[in-house]
């Protein structure tokens, strides 16, 4: 018996839907209407002979059938893509030295960086996280051929892939006592985390103590998912323990940060696809809004 064929622009629209939470969300994903995209699942559940979406006028979920072939379809698409690399572009081959902050995205990093290297398996990474300072020093010493970093950090230089909103964080338990001053844990400087976190205290004259310094950002959330003070980080850094301040008069609104990757005329052959695969995997991230 010969079964329908599964299209990979349906799949890519349930894809889309699946991880971006909606519809309107998908078609900027898969750059189609809102309605084609409808339509892509519609025919794609008409294939399949099963719901994938569970549909009201205020929600929308995947059902089991729809769990399990996200899965599946996440391997299809993936399959098909890396194929499509093989005969449109140059094996990417070789080693790239590569710097990626501590800011980004800390809870993807690992995925993405797997996922990369499944689709470019000629391609190997020497690998160094830490502080964008940090970074920016080994890449302007020739020491890094590309780093991801935050954009204040560069200097206005490189192309921003990444924008997230900043937010104030504490334990979610975390008793806020507006008589007395804001207990801040922060980085040492120099660091921009630092320097926008006071000036923006201070724009409303709100009092302030260090109550931590930390040496890295893993022990700025430690410190602040214990309860010692209060910090200033992007948004996916927030984590279970933890609470988003709300609270404009008195801790004012913040700017979004923005990450960079420089190293595009450096080692263009290898970072050029570095770039097209964080912007498809993370065009449906809801924390973050990609840059044109």
């Amino acid at each position: 018996m010969r079964y329908p064929d599964l299209e990979i622009d349906l799949l890519r629209a349930f894809v889309a839907v699946a991880e971006t939470g909606s519809f309107t969300a998908a078609a900027d994903v898969v750059h189609r209407s809102q309605s084609a995209v409808s339509q892509k699942v519609l025919r794609l559940e008409e294939i399949l002979g099963r719901r994938v979406f569970d549909r009201t006028s205020r929600t929308l979920g995947l059902t089991p059938d729809g769990e399990r072939l996200l899965t599946a379809a996440r391997q299809m698409l993936e399959f098909n893509d890396r194929i499509m690399r093989t005969w449109r572009e140059p094996p990417a081959s070789g080693t790239l030295r590569l710097g990626v902050s501590e800011d980004f995205i800390p809870g993807q990093l690992p995925k993405l960086l797997a996922r990369f290297g499944r689709l470019y398996p000629d391609l190997h990474i020497d690998l160094m996280t830490g502080l964008s300072c940090n970074l920016l020093e080994a890449y302007d010493g020739n020491r890094l051929d590309a780093v991801i970093v935050k954009r204040g950090g560069a200097g206005g230089r490189g192309r921003v892939i990444w924008r997230e909103p900043l937010v104030w964080l504490a334990s979610a338990d975390y008793q806020l006592d507006f008589t007395r001053p804001a207990r801040l844990v922060m980085l040492a400087p120099p660091c921009s985390y630092r320097e926008m976190m006071i000036a923006a205290l201070d724009s409303v004259r709100r009092d302030w103590v260090a109550a931590c310094t930390a040496s890295s950002l893993m022990g700025v959330q430690a410190a602040v998912a214990g309860g010692l003070g209060v910090t200033l980080l992007g948004r996916s850094f927030v984590q279970e323990g933890m609470q988003i301040l709300r609270a404009p008069e008195l801790w004012p609104a913040l700017p979004m940060t923005e990450v960079t990757v420089l190293g595009e005329d450096r080692a263009p052959d290898l970072v050029q696809p570095l770039i097209a695969f964080l912007s498809q995997s993370l065009a449906g991230h809801d924390a973050l809004t990609l840059a044109a």
